[in-house]
């Protein structure tokens, strides 16, 4: 038995009425199932799908998030496969769809990360796990702040460097914790930067994410050389991770919020 339901792209997709088999290509996603209680049910994931901890080492890899192994996936006979649009490609999509029913989730908010919960919730029958992880995630998350009072930027890559945008729930996260990011205002998701805009923008705050390059204390002084008046700061990049990581990450965050 199946049911038609509309993905987070306004997309219809055909899916089980009580999914079997289930394929999760982004990591935020196979994290949540685990959350909810679907450790049976997930039969692959990406390489990137590290979370929980040793118990997600038990189902097996498909690929990455921007390419996947077709074959490995056909043969899995999956009944649902999970994507999420910043995280996997459409030509990803569009080639699984043609295996199994693929269900398109989004996350540019933090609203939106409890829309994928609840989302998940519905899909695997799992309504009220995902009502009490949801629940349990706003009362761990800082408090959204009333101003954002300090300039900040958040760096993901190096070589070239690149930094959060507008349209990402990484952005939201900074505005909760007081800080407006001068990047977030063009087309880009991940806008590339230079040394000059960098300093430019008259940060306060330089974020330099472990993941997914993964900057160290060596790099702190790279960027001060042209940042002199930045606090610069590492953070841990799975800490602005959507999903059930919300619930880990509040502490954290709320201790950053603090701090800076």
């Amino acid at each position: 038995m199946t049911h038609s339901i509309t993905d987070h792209l306004g997309r219809r997709v055909n899916i089980p009425a009580v999914p079997k088999r289930i394929i999760s290509i982004c990591p935020a996603i196979t994290e949540t199932l685990f959350a909810l209680g679907m450790e049976n049910e997930i039969v692959g994931r990406t390489k990137y799908c590290i979370f929980p901890k040793g118990i997600v080492d038990e189902v097996l890899v498909v690929g990455g998030t921007k390419e996947v192994n077709v074959e490995t996936i056909r043969n899995l006979q999956a009944d649902l496969i999970l994507a999420e649009k910043e995280e996997n490609t459409e030509e990803i999509v569009l080639a699984l769809e043609k295996i199994a029913p693929v269900f398109v989730l989004e996350v540019q908010k933090i609203e939106e990360s409890y829309r994928l919960i609840e989302t998940l919730g519905l899909l695997t029958n799992r309504q009220q796990a995902a009502s009490r992880l949801i629940t349990s995630c706003k009362a761990s998350f800082p408090v959204r702040a009333d101003k954002q009072n300090l300039n900040a930027a958040y760096v993901i890559w190096r070589k070239p460097y690149m930094v959060v945008g507008g349209t990402t729930y990484i952005n939201d996260v900074l505005h909760t914790l007081g800080f407006q990011n001068p990047f977030e205002t063009g087309e880009s998701r991940y806008p590339t930067v230079t040394k000059e805009e960098l300093a430019a923008a008259k940060l306060d705050v330089l974020l330099l994410a472990s993941e997914p390059f993964p900057f160290q204390e060596k790099h702190i002084a790279e960027f001060q050389s042209f940042l002199p008046n930045t606090k610069i700061v590492l953070v841990d990049g799975e800490m602005f991770w959507n999903g059930a990581k919300m619930l880990e990450a509040g502490p954290y965050l709320e201790k950053l919020k603090k701090e800076l």
